[in-house]
């Protein structure tokens, strides 16, 4: 058990990614966790913690933990965790995390991040948007510091930077597949369906690149997937220059996660329509479009503009079925409630998911998932809406411009509205467009930083995207 993984919010992508490396790495790990309850409380004092539980071993060489954790007190409560080769992860970063009132902003957050980097031998980011928008908001927020002020933060830490995105796992949805769309799939990537599984075949234009196909093979023997999608654009290779990516708001899970369906009133209450009911005209060419919005219920998804454009769509009487996926919090913002019954029968499905099989269903018989977000890092949610055969419409702003081709980007709530009446009044259009989500594999760029033994002439590695035409 050379890699010692801590995870102080264990839950969400948090969970799943330490999952993920745990699954890898098998018996040559430790996974050290704290629920994904009270983050703030998690933030505060869970190296204190940590530093009571964490048992000693003299095996250990490297430490992997997420930037809820303060590495800084870790390292210095346990000098025996301080001497190890330290990674830390972003899931999201504190200093671009938006706010509604500048003042709302706990200066101890974002200071402890920024601590954890300094004492971290390798940070990573699941982004370009993440990593930029941190490294270039470090001199500003260090400002609010009275006098004294610390200097050159961003040189010191930049050179310790690097991107890997974070690893996506794909199940074969083809089994919850409309035909229109296990049609487009078999076009597109080659499905050949026996039973429930299906075969990915390469396209000719993928076979141009060996090494795009061999990371593929190799991942698919390890069951991992890191993935980008590719929506059937203008091939994109690399990452956004660190020199021209723009800092924009990006995404932390900052408040304590309830599960509404774990509890059966809970269930009763979120839950309101049974998919099976209207399996019978999922293939139905005049059925209304479905609209899937699968995010946080928090104010830094901007549920608000989300609905709003949705009613002055049924202000105009265009028919369209809705679903509103995503965890719930401890405190949902009023909106839900007004707009559900606003919608009425419009609402397909309402609430969050447990059950994996269940989501990926409801998002394979959704045809447009939209986002609204001031607030995003990554955005699994979409790339798993993409990988069901959904439609993307995205802000063009934070991380969607580095992950989606222009085509699927959005500038202004009305140019959101006028795209979706568009689709209302011709659902086939979507339903027509092809798609095409393509995979590389970079775990063994994880393996890297994990299994490197020592700090001098560590290489930095990057995942690259990767669209055909």
């Amino acid at each position: 058990m050379s890699v010692l993984l801590i995870e102080a919010f264990y839950g969400g992508s948090h969970k799943q990614l330490m999952d993920l490396l745990q699954e890898d790495l098998q018996e040559d790990c430790v996974l050290c966790t704290l629920p994904a309850k009270k983050w703030h409380w998690k933030a505060r004092t869970a190296a204190l913690y940590f530093m009571q539980t964490v048992p000693t071993s003299a095996k250990y060489r490297t430490l992997f933990a997420s930037s809820v954790l303060n590495l800084a007190e870790l390292a210095a409560l346990r000098p025996d965790l301080g001497k190890l080769k330290k990674v830390l992860y972003f899931h999201e970063n504190q200093l671009a995390y938006p706010v509604r009132k500048c003042q709302e902003r706990d200066f101890q957050y974002g200071y402890n991040q920024i601590l954890s980097c300094l004492v971290a031998d390798v940070v990573v980011f699941n982004s370009a948007f993440n990593m930029e928008s941190f490294l270039t908001s470090i001199g500003k927020f260090m400002k609010l510091v009275p006098d004294h002020r610390p200097k050159d933060l961003e040189k010191i830490i930049r050179p310790k930077c690097q991107v890997l995105y974070f690893p996506v796992r794909f199940p074969d949805v083809s089994r919850f597949m409309p035909e229109h769309k296990l049609a487009h799939l078999k076009k597109v990537i080659g499905v050949k369906r026996n039973g429930d599984a299906c075969q990915l075949e390469a396209l000719p234009d993928q076979q141009k690149s060996s090494a795009i196909m061999k990371s593929s093979d190799t991942r698919r023997g390890s069951g991992l997937c890191e993935a980008q999608p590719g929506l059937c654009t203008t091939r994109h290779e690399g990452l956004p220059s660190p020199v021209t990516a723009q800092a924009r708001s990006s995404e932390s899970e900052a408040s304590e996660s309830i599960n509404p369906c774990q509890e059966e009133e809970e269930d009763k209450r979120h839950l309101t329509f049974n998919l099976s009911s209207i399996s019978s005209g999922w293939d139905d060419p005049q059925r209304p479009l479905h609209i899937v919005w699968p995010h946080r219920w928090e104010h830094d998804k901007d549920p608000e503009t989300f609905f709003k454009v949705l009613l002055k769509l049924k202000e105009e009487e265009l028919p369209f079925h809705v679903s509103v996926l995503g965890e719930a919090f401890t405190e949902i913002p009023d909106i839900f409630a007004e707009a559900k019954k606003a919608l009425g029968s419009s609402v397909v499905r309402w609430g969050y998911l447990p059950g994996k099989d269940d989501y990926f269903q409801a998002l394979c018989v959704a045809d447009v998932v939209v986002s609204t977000a001031k607030h995003e890092f990554f955005g699994v949610a979409m790339v798993e809406a993409v990988h069901c055969g959904c439609y993307p419409l995205c802000p063009k702003a934070l991380v969607y411009p580095e992950i989606f081709p222009a085509e699927y980007l959005y500038s202004t709530p009305e140019q959101l509205f006028k795209r979706l009446q568009n689709f209302c009044k011709r659902p086939d259009i979507v339903r027509k467009h092809l798609y095409k989500v393509v995979v590389q594999n970079s775990f063994t760029c994880y393996h890297a930083i994990l299994k490197y033994k020592g700090k001098k002439n560590l290489k930095k590695t990057t995942f690259n995207y990767h669209t055909n035409v």
